[in-house]
């Protein structure tokens, strides 16, 4: 059974800290120390912590530093409230002990850690379930982004990890700096989706208004419904194949660009 929220100690995830390495200065002379950390993993944590916050708009920024994120909707359509699960796990052999904090601030959900040192190893993961109707913005400074079962517009940007996006109806625009970036059982009308190193896979199951899609590294693959699109392909490295029937008069627009990768470009199964 999770527990109730504590005044952070460690905490568990997928994103997770860097072991650091520093030079230490003596009279006789200058020792360095070099810091191989085990590996802090948040689902390590058995014990993990919730908490509530109240959610009186129809907005919710999710702005996190440092954590792997998984966003669900609750299955109440009356719950104005925000349920957030957090695991950690986390050291710090010299330095101050490493510590989790989350706040409401307004619409912003405000998720923090801290975990600096000669030896830091420490990893979060936070699942957050949103109520039903709430556009959603998620900025994750470094982890993977994981949503299920919006309806509303979702808006996520992460500058370390993957994004997987599954089931959702609004508009969708998905970018990530360094990462993979994966969204299935989409019948959103409007999709973007940005990655600088990464493939990126979209599967659409409503003809959509504009798919735009676009990587600098990696392989670049939309399924699409049946039907005409006005279809746009660039790559500097990479062979294109696309088998969805074509006409620059459709008002259904698709985009795929990629630096260095193969794009494909078909009707879904």
């Amino acid at each position: 059974m999770a527990r109730t929220a504590r005044t952070g100690t460690a905490r568990t995830g997928t994103a997770r800290t860097r072991t650091r390495a520093v030079a230490v200065t003596g009279v006789v002379g200058v020792v360095a120390v070099l810091a191989v950390g085990c590996g802090a993993n948040a689902g390590d944590d058995k014990d993990p912590e919730q908490r509530s916050f109240a959610l009186s708009g129809r907005t919710l920024t999710v702005d996190s530093d440092d954590s792997a994120l998984e966003l669900v909707v609750a299955d109440s359509e009356d719950a104005r409230k925000v349920e957030v699960t957090r695991w950690f796990k986390g050291s710090v052999a010299i330095g101050g002990d490493p510590r989790v904090t989350w706040k409401m601030d307004g619409d912003r959900l405000v998720l923090r850690m801290k975990c600096s040192g000669v030896i830091a190893d420490c990893s979060a993961k936070h699942r957050i379930v949103v109520p039903r109707g709430v556009s959603v913005d998620v900025k994750d400074g470094d982890g993977s982004v994981r949503a299920e079962g919006f309806e509303e517009s979702l808006r996520i940007r992460t500058a370390d990890g993957s994004v997987r996006v599954k089931d959702s109806a609004g508009p969708l625009d998905l970018r990530t700096a360094d990462g993979s970036i994966h969204a299935s059982g989409v019948d959103s009308r409007r999709v973007q989706a940005r990655t600088a190193d990464g493939s990126v896979r979209l599967e659409l199951d409503t003809v959509p208004d504009l798919v735009e899609s676009r990587t600098q590294d990696g392989s670049v693959t939309i399924a699409l419904p049946q039907e005409t699109y006005k279809v746009t392909t660039d790559t500097g490295d990479g062979s294109v194949d696309v088998s969805v029937p074509r006409s620059d008069a459709s008002s259904h627009v698709v985009s795929a660009r990629t630096g260095d990768g193969k794009i494909t470009v078909r009707t879904a199964n």
